[in-house]
C-alpha cells in the first residue's frame, strides 16, 4: 500500500496534485522501508488551526520551549516569514507537527523550524509513541510528506540543532542523514535538594565564589534578586538587558546579535506572555543594587520554562558597576537555587561552548542538522549548508580565524542588520 499524502489545507497555499508515493524509501543506511500507509501529512499556514492538538503534543517533557505554540506564535507576529505547519495525522490522531517558515537564501527557498536561528535546541513536536510506527517507517513518511507537500514552494527543508538523544530517548527522525551542527549545548540535572545539585560541580568551590561575591556586593549596598511580575516590570528589565548588551558587544568588539527591531520586537512579544509557574516562554530575573545613591540593575538573565526544562536564552551585566562581584555568576546561582524548589529537572545553558557554562555543567549535548533537499536546487543548497558547517566547525577550532570572522561580521552589521541566535553568547552562531 501507498502513503496517502493529502491535497493542502484550505488554509495552505495551492500545490499542484500528486501522485501516488513510491512504496519504499531509503532512510539513512537502511533500504527498502515500508511506508506508513494510512499517514495524512497537510500544511497550514495559520497556527489557530493546529492550536490544540499543537499544546497536547507540546505538553511532552521531550518537546523543546522553542516548538512550543507561544513562543512560534510571538516570533510570527513580529516577524515576515510565511509559515508552513506541517502536520503529519493517523486516522483522527495527530501525531506529528513541524512548525516551518519559508525564508529566502539568495537563489534557495528554505523551510526552516521557526525562529530557528534564535533557538536553543530544537525538537519538532512528536506523539511519544508514534502512532505505533516504527522509527524507520515514521522517518520515511515524514521524509515523502516533506517531498510531496513542499517541493513546490521550497528548494529545501533545514531541520536545525536537533539532538538525537534527548531525556532519554532518541529523536523520532534520528534514522535520516545528518551532519553534526557546529555547536553543543549544555545542561545541569537539577535535584530537589540543592546541595544535591552543586555536588555535581565542586559544591566547596561554587560556595566559596557565592560567598566572595555576595560579600562584595554588600559593599555596594548589597542587592534584591528579582523576578519580573508585572509586564511593565518584565519590559523594563528587558530594555536594561538590550542596553547592557550592546555595550558588551561594542566593548568586545563583535556584533550585536539583538541589534534589529524585529529581534526586540520578538523578545517583548515573548515576555508578553504571561503563561504558568510551569510553561512560560521568557521570564526576566535581574540583580538590584540597593544602594542609597545607586539601586540600578547590575545582571540580568531571560529564563524559558516548559515543564521541567528550564533555558538561559541570555544573560547580561552592567560592566560599569559591581563588575568585580561577578553579578552575572551570582544571579545564575540564585536562579539554579530557586529552580531546584520549583520542579525543574534540567537547566540548560544553552547553545555555544563557554568556559562559565561547562563550569556549572555535567551534560554536554551534541545536535545534529538534517537536510532534505526537495529539488534539483535544493540538492544544491544541502551541499552548501553541509560545506559552510564543515567551514564554521573547523573556524571555531581556530581561535585566530574566529576573531578574524567575529570583526568581518561586526564591520558588516554597520550596513545591515544581523540573522543572530537568541543566546547571550557570541560564540553560538
Amino acid at each position: 500500500m501507498n502513503a496517502q499524502i493529502s491535497a493542502y489545507s484550505l488554509d495552505a497555499p495551492r500545490a499542484a496534485p500528486y501522485g501516488p508515493v513510491d512504496r519504499r524509501r531509503k532512510t539513512g543506511d537502511k533500504t527498502d522501508v515500508v511506508l506508513p500507509p494510512d499517514l495524512v501529512v497537510s500544511v497550514h499556514v495559520a497556527l489557530s488551526a493546529l492550536e490544540e492538538d499543537w499544546r497536547l503534543l507540546e505538553a511532552s517533557n521531550r518537546v523543546s520551549m522553542h516548538q512550543s505554540y507561544d513562543w512560534c506564535a510571538s516570533w510570527l507576529s513580529t516577524h515576515v516569514e510565511r509559515p508552513l505547519l506541517v502536520r503529519g495525522r493517523l486516522g483522527d490522531r495527530t501525531i506529528f507537527i513541524l512548525p516551518l517558515e519559508l525564508i529566502r537564501n539568495g537563489l534557495f527557498r528554505t523551510a526552516r523550524l521557526i525562529a530557528s536561528p534564535h533557538s536553543n535546541i530544537n525538537t519538532g513536536l512528536f506523539a511519544e509513541d508514534l502512532g505505533g510506527l516504527s522509527r524507520e517507517q515514521f522517518a520515511a513518511g515524514v521524509m515523502a510528506g516533506l517531498s510531496a507537500k513542499l517541493a513546490d514552494v521550497a528548494d529545501i527543508v533545514t531541520l536545525d540543532k536537533l539532538p538525537l538523544e534527548w531525556r532519554g530517548e532518541g529523536h523520532p527522525l534520528a534514522a535520516l542523514p545528518s551532519i553534526r551542527h557546529q555547536n553543543s549545548s549544555y545542561q545541569l540535572p537539577l535535584f530537589p535538594d540543592f546541595s544535591a545539585t552543586l555536588a555535581q560541580i565542586n559544591a566547596k568551590r561554587r560556595r566559596k565564589k557565592f560567598r566572595v561575591s555576595e560579600r562584595r556586593m554588600e559593599s555596594y549596598g548589597g542587592y534584591d534578586y528579582i523576578v519580573g511580575e508585572s509586564l511593565d516590570e518584565r519590559r523594563a528589565i528587558l530594555d536594561v538587558f538590550l542596553i547592557q548588551k550592546a555595550a558588551r558587544f561594542e566593548a568586545l568588539g563583535l556584533p550585536n546579535v539583538f541589534r534589529d527591531a524585529a529581534t526586540q520586537a520578538f523578545l517583548r512579544a515573548a515576555v508578553s506572555c504571561t503563561g504558568t509557574a510551569e510553561n512560560h516562554p521568557l521570564a526576566l530575573h535581574a540583580l538590584r543594587l540597593r544602594g542609597d545613591g545607586d539601586s540600578r540593575i547590575v545582571a540580568v538573565a531571560g529564563v524559558s520554562r516548559k515543564g521541567d526544562h528550564m533555558i538561559c536564552q541570555f544573560g547580561s551585566i552592567d560592566e560599569t558597576l559591581a563588575a568585580d562581584a561577578s553579578p552575572g555568576e551570582l544571579l545564575f546561582h540564585r536562579i539554579i537555587e530557586r529552580a531546584c524548589g520549583e520542579g525543574v529537572a534540567l537547566f540548560d545553558f544553552g547553545i555555544g561552548d563557554q568556559l562559565y557554562k561547562r563550569s556549572w555543567c555535567t551534560i554536554e549535548t551534541p545536535l545534529y542538522d538534517i537536510v532534505v533537499p526537495l529539488t534539483l536546487r535544493g540538492r544544491i543548497a544541502a551541499g552548501v549548508h553541509r560545506v559552510l558547517v564543515r567551514l564554521k566547525r573547523a573556524i571555531k577550532a581556530n581561535r585566530q580565524a574566529y576573531g578574524l570572522v567575529q570583526r568581518l561580521r561586526q564591520k558588516h552589521q554597520g550596513k545591515t542588520a544581523p540573522e543572530s541566535g537568541a543566546s547571550d553568547t557570541s560564540d553560538a552562531d
